[in-house]
């Protein structure tokens, strides 16, 4: 969608923002003023359950707009943290809203959220399965990639919900 948004808008529009790995990008509860687009690396969208432990509402990655339901929000409903350093693009959000009366951008844009629902379906339904096996098993049945390397198996514990360490002993009993 940040393609296609990037030959709307004037480029003077468009703001880049390099961050670190676990700065803050919003909080929630913070005014809504601008949209975001991850160009490199990730950001995860979290809140807090009950009982303390983060719930990983989306990791946005290349491309992927940050938090779409916010754009029409005064406030942001969740925390945006970047997991990895990243780059992201900001534009206003008056400047964004204006678009969707443009239809090719509007439906380049639904596209995108139903893209985003679709994932965020698939984490509820790995999510309500008991064991570390059955939400392994999940993941990877949606994931044809396999496994990610090594340095990303902490980010898909968290997707999956459970501990890194319970994830690595799964693994390892599948290697064996």
């Amino acid at each position: 969608m940040f393609t296609h948004l990037q030959n709307l808008l004037p480029a003077d529009t468009i703001r880049r923002h390099r961050c670190v790995q676990g700065e803050w990008i919003f909080h929630r509860g913070d005014p809504v003023r601008s949209v975001h687009f991850v160009l490199e690396g990730f950001v995860e969208l979290l809140r807090h359950a009950a009982d303390g432990k983060p719930v990983i509402l989306q990791r946005a990655g290349n491309g992927d707009m940050l938090a779409e339901a916010s754009a029409f929000a005064s406030h942001y409903h969740c925390d945006g943290i970047a997991a990895t350093a990243a780059l992201l693009a900001e534009i206003d959000r008056a400047d964004f809203l204006a678009l969707i009366s443009n239809h090719d951008f509007a439906a380049n844009c639904m596209a995108s959220m139903a893209n985003e629902i679709r994932s965020t379906r698939l984490r509820a339904e790995i999510l309500s399965l008991k064991t570390v096996a059955e939400r392994l098993d999940a993941w990877l049945t949606f994931n044809d990639d396999g496994l990610p390397a090594k340095g990303g198996r902490i980010a898909l514990a968290r997707e999956l919900g459970v501990s890194p360490e319970a994830l690595y002993r799964e693994i390892a009993r599948r290697n064996s």
